[in-house]
């Protein structure tokens, strides 16, 4: 080999290096990092069993919940706790560092230009998006766009990862994905294969479901998480005033773990919400009556809350209901064969 082919075989070598260093600094720490600083194989293997596969989710985690494992001392939690918060950083930063970081947010575009210039560039990643409206709006149908074009290079507007996919309706259509995947000049079996379905029959295994799906994503990289929908399984596993509390409470721990995970493995949360119509007094000052159900556990535990109603034909009209940077506006998109596209005249 020539002394140039060496050099240019070196300069090649250390790209990559520094690709792949780049790639392992975004991805979490794998939770046995934590045997160098002395903790056992056996309590790692404890904490994982609980649900905990990497240092961010011990880190992002109160005491209380690691003394709840069988096996774990209140000695052994502080020892995991402290050295889980050396290798995380947690501590104030500049607000210059923060915008930094805001500025490199990936953004999953949604099919419609319109409907990406409403959200400032996309579906973010990092967070969790809630999307509620009637039946026939085009929540799911969303949802199935996001699951393909999340798959694409950041850049063409995806994330460049798989999807996790929890239904709780039964309305996951895997014929939709290939014809969305056609759009956009995708393999149809790379597609499905790189989307991850679970079905969720009750509130409990709908949470389970999400420890399920923090151990995958420590394993390979996803760029989105939805859940369609979020609270419909709520509404049947508690009824009435009496359970209100316990609904409420159960709710709250479920957003909990996806903020968790949204922060964990910066992946983009998609999740759907059912609305309900308002009958008391302020409905007839309303010109529309529905709310989206969950009450202010929902709505404080989504950054961006986006209200779909029906347009003309097939076209919706989505509005930014509430966000913490995007003013409150409103576009008008389509649902198509190859499902989200703009607005049809």
């Amino acid at each position: 080999m020539s002394a140039t082919a060496a050099e240019y075989q070196e300069e090649e070598d250390a790209v990559e290096e520094e690709a792949e260093d780049e790639e392992d600094q975004n991805m979490p720490i794998r939770i046995q990092k934590l045997e160098e600083f002395g903790i056992t194989s056996g309590d790692i293997a404890k904490l994982a069993t609980a649900g905990f596969h990497t240092v961010e989710s011990i880190a992002f985690t109160p005491k209380k919940a690691l003394l709840a494992i069988k096996g774990i001392s209140e000695a052994k939690a502080d020892k995991i706790l402290a050295e889980a918060t050396k290798l995380v950083p947690m501590s104030f930063t500049t607000a210059t560092e923060f915008y930094q970081r805001r500025n490199e947010v990936i953004m999953i575009q949604t099919g419609s230009k319109e409907l990406d210039k409403l959200l400032g560039g996309g579906i973010e990643t990092g967070s969790i998006t809630e999307i509620f409206g009637e039946f026939r709006t085009g929540k799911t149908q969303l949802c199935h766009t996001l699951a393909v074009i999340c798959q694409l290079p950041t850049n063409m507007g995806g994330g460049e990862g798989k999807c996790l996919y929890i239904d709780t309706e039964g309305t996951f259509r895997p014929e939709r994905l290939l014809s969305i995947a056609e759009r956009y000049g995708l393999n149809g079996e790379e597609v499905l294969d790189n989307v991850a379905y679970a079905r969720a029959h009750h509130t409990d295994h709908q949470k389970q479901l999400l420890i399920s799906a923090a151990a995958m994503m420590a394993e390979t990289r996803y760029s989105l998480l939805i859940v369609d929908s979020s609270t419909a399984l709520y509404r049947t596993d508690f009824s009435g005033r009496g359970e209100l509390s316990a609904r409420q409470m159960h709710l709250a721990q479920f957003l909990r773990l996806l903020m968790r995970m949204a922060d964990e493995f910066g992946v983009a949360v998609v999740i759907t919400n059912q609305v309900v119509a308002q009958v008391d007094g302020a409905a007839m000052f309303n010109a529309d009556p529905k709310k989206p159900i969950g009450g202010n556990i929902m709505a404080h535990a989504s950054t961006t809350r986006l209200s779909l109603r029906k347009g003309r034909g097939d076209n919706r009209v989505c509005k930014i209901y509430d966000s913490p940077n995007l003013p409150e506006a409103e576009c008008t998109f389509s649902i198509g064969e190859g499902g989200i596209d703009d607005a049809k005249d």
